[in-house]
């Protein structure tokens, strides 16, 4: 019988990782601090494990429970802070809040300035 303690402690080992799911979006942003704001953002999301958004690529690789949330919450949450996603666009007014270093080309107008913080 003890084998098949075992193997019941192995499934159930199993069991807790099935739900895990990475998944890459692509998130508008520039430079450090929009990397700070989106994945801290996706990191207070429930269910998500890792988030890891890449300035170079605008790929945000991010693992997440599919029981307790999906992409479509997680863009949700990412345009809130006023990054726009394939399929959730930050509102004007959050965009706008945005420093202007961060503020990505969104309709053909793009800003480089870094001035009014540091990184």
């Amino acid at each position: 019988m003890r084998p098949f303690r075992f193997l019941k402690k192995i499934l159930g080992a199993v069991s807790v990782f099935a739900g895990n799911k990475t998944e890459k979006i692509e998130v508008k942003g520039n430079c450090g601090m929009c990397e700070s704001r989106i994945e801290k953002a996706v990191k207070g999301v429930e269910g998500v494990s890792k988030a890891d958004w890449d300035k170079t690529t605008k790929k945000m690789e991010v693992t997440f429970d599919d029981a307790k949330t999906s992409v479509d919450k997680i863009e949700v949450v990412v345009a809130k802070v006023g990054h726009d996603t394939p399929h959730h666009k930050a509102t004007d007014d959050v965009y706008n809040k945005l420093p202007d270093c961060c503020k990505y080309d969104r309709a053909g107008t793009k800003t480089d300035s870094h001035a009014g913080h540091q990184h």
